[in-house]
């Protein structure tokens, strides 16, 4: 796998402070996409113990709310992410801290998919779907486009029920 950035500290995608990951590799090519170099597959360095380190260090500070993971397309390398947020909760980063994965896929696709299923069991909220210009609305909270959803995964997991 191979990242485009690590934001330490970050403001616009997810609530509060958080620190961002950009996978690259995507194939759904979203008309108006914000982060078109992030679907080259061979854009970015090689994911590597010193991004699990900086991960690290940025999580643990009390003034970030979470971890958010997008692209790119977050799930074209499941393993290797469920893998990374394991690793990061091991060595304590992750305590009291969210979860959230921006995908083009819909929470109903992922479910046909074991491995990217496990990944979503790590999160705690997914923003579904692809970004679709004709529906962008720059009031919408945490997506950018009407058709996408902010899905609780822990309550949903729960109840077998979308909460959004």
């Amino acid at each position: 796998m191979r990242i485009g950035e690590i934001r330490e500290r970050d403001i616009g995608n997810g609530p509060g402070i958080r620190t961002v990951l950009f996978v690259t590799g995507c194939r759904f090519n979203c008309k108006g996409c914000f982060n078109k170099k992030l679907q080259d597959f061979n854009y970015g360095e090689p994911f590597s113990e010193k991004h699990i380190d900086q991960l690290e260090k940025a999580l643990k500070s009390p003034y970030i709310q979470g971890l958010t993971i997008l692209g790119g397309e977050p799930m074209e390398h499941p393993e290797v992410l469920t893998d990374i947020i394991r690793e990061l909760r091991r060595r304590g980063a992750l305590e009291g801290k969210d979860i959230w994965i921006y995908s083009g896929y819909t929470y109903e696709s992922l479910l046909r998919s074991n491995i990217q299923f496990r990944l979503l069991l790590e999160a705690d909220v997914l923003v579904d779907g692809l970004f679709v210009q004709a529906l962008y609305d720059p009031n919408l909270k945490y997506r950018g486009s009407s058709n996408q959803r902010v899905i609780n995964l822990k309550d949903t997991n729960k109840s077998q029920n979308i909460t959004i």
